[in-house]
Formats: C-alpha cells, structure tokens, sequence
C-alpha cells in the first residue's frame, strides 16, 4: 500500500498530514523541506508558516500533484484508507505506525531521520528524550496515584489500553493506569469496573470542538469519591495523544498534576 523505502538523496519537498512528524522534523532542523502540513501541524510548531495542504483525512489529489512533493507522511490506523487512496494515486507516501509505547516514538524519530538523511541528529533527540524520561522515572514520588483517561475525541468516549503510548505517559508521570487492558489500544472503557476501583485521578482530554463538563459528567454518572480532575487539550506540552518531541514535556506537565499538594 505504502512505498516506505528510504530515499537515494534527502527530500527537499515534504508533506506531513502527521502533526508528531512536523514537529520532529523541525526539532531534527528540517522543517525548511516542508511544503504541506494539516491545520493541526501549527499547534507544535510556533509560527509554523507552511501552507495547509489537506486535512487529517482529506485532500485534493490535484493539489497535492502541484506541490511536487519527494515524500507524503501519513500514519497507520485511521489514515490507513487516505494512505492508499494517495499511494494509489502516484504520490510518494511513507507511513508511520502509531506507536504503541514511548519506544515507538523514538523509532519513527529514527525512521524520519533516515527518510531526511540526519539519522545522526535523529538519534540525539532521542537520547535526549531518554534523558528526560529516565529524570521522571528517577523523580517519582512513592506513592503513585491510580489514574482513569477519559478521551473525548469528538463525541465518542474512549480510555486507554496496555497497547497505547499515552499508557507510557501515565507511568513516566509516576501514575498508574486503571482499568488495565493490555490486548487493546483506545478501548471502549467500562464504566462500572472504573467506578469499582475508585481511581484517585480522572484525566481528561477533549478537543475544542466538543467541550467536556468534567464535574457535571461526573456527577451525572454518581461518581462522588472526590478524584482529583485533570484536564488535557490540544495545547502543546499537555497534549496527551500527541506523540511528537512534546510527548517529554506532556510528561513532566501531568507528573506535577498527579502529585502537587493542594494549597
């Protein structure tokens, strides 16, 4: 379906539909090769400037031919029919999997840094998210909290499994994910077992489209146990299911959410 062979020379025409792949090719100083992102790729990058050339999981074909481009980013899962409608079309498409562990985050860094020929600055941006994740690690308070996530991705509720990196993101945090579902990614969540563990922090993500009442949703289902509520959006640095470079700093964001003190 998708043409991933790792090209002779460094693209100089790149499209990304992969918000995490704009933002890595900018932390890897390739950003210049940009010349067609989605609407969402500016929320990583300041002052992105690039042209908008299709959304998420539409575009025109014809557009797309006049940018000329030598490399299409696009994503597994959800993209994965949009990937092959471009790769049908003749377009030179590269598709990265949606990373299951913060692991998979570092290999499609490396794996744009081969695509862009700088593998060597790939694999120091890596080292230095290990850094960074090896700190929380190290700075995790004893006590870890149990934490529920709730995802309100327009209006469908999903939580999160063992096979998902915002999984990662909660125990780099110094949090503990429940309920735990290890053979799933983005599961539909069970609300009685939730209720049933009492989870000590409910986070919450919502995009801007489709605002979350987060007390009035609790309320309504009865949940009265008095969890700490966090809430997560779009911003960068507390983006929860954004994988780019900024996954590091969505980790130290939710650990000081998970275990400040109360004033």
């Amino acid at each position: 379906m998708t043409q991933n062979q790792i090209p002779l020379q460094a693209p100089r025409r790149v499209i990304s539909f992969v918000s995490s792949a704009t933002e890595t090719l900018f932390a890897l100083g390739c950003g210049e090769a940009l010349v067609g992102v989605t609407p969402y790729c500016g929320r990583y990058v300041p002052n992105l400037g690039v042209p908008i050339a299709g959304d998420y999981l539409k575009a025109d074909i014809d557009h797309l031919r006049s940018l000329e481009p030598d490399l299409v980013l696009v994503t597994s899962g959800i993209q994965t029919a949009f990937a092959k409608r471009l790769t049908e079309a003749g377009l030179p498409v590269h598709a990265l999997p949606l990373p299951a562990s913060r692991f998979g985050i570092l290999e499609n860094q490396i794996a744009l840094g081969g695509l862009m020929h700088c593998v060597a600055e790939a694999r120091a941006l890596c080292t230095r998210m290990e850094a960074g994740f090896a700190e929380l690690i190290a700075s995790t308070p004893p006590l870890r909290p149990t934490v529920f996530i709730e995802m309100w991705c327009g209006r469908h509720l999903r939580g999160i499994g063992g096979l998902s990196f915002i999984h990662d993101l909660v125990e780099l945090a110094g949090g503990v994910a429940v309920p735990t579902v290890r053979s799933e990614a983005y599961p539909v969540p069970d609300l009685e077992l939730v209720a049933a563990l009492r989870p000590q922090a409910i986070l919450f993500f919502q995009e801007p489209e489709y605002p979350v009442d987060a007390a009035a949703t609790l309320a309504g289902r009865g949940w009265s146990w008095g969890p700490r509520i966090i809430s997560s959006d779009i911003t960068k640095g507390r983006n929860i299911i954004h994988d780019g470079p900024s996954f590091l700093d969505t980790a130290r964001w939710l650990q000081g959410q998970l275990h400040k003190t109360e004033a």
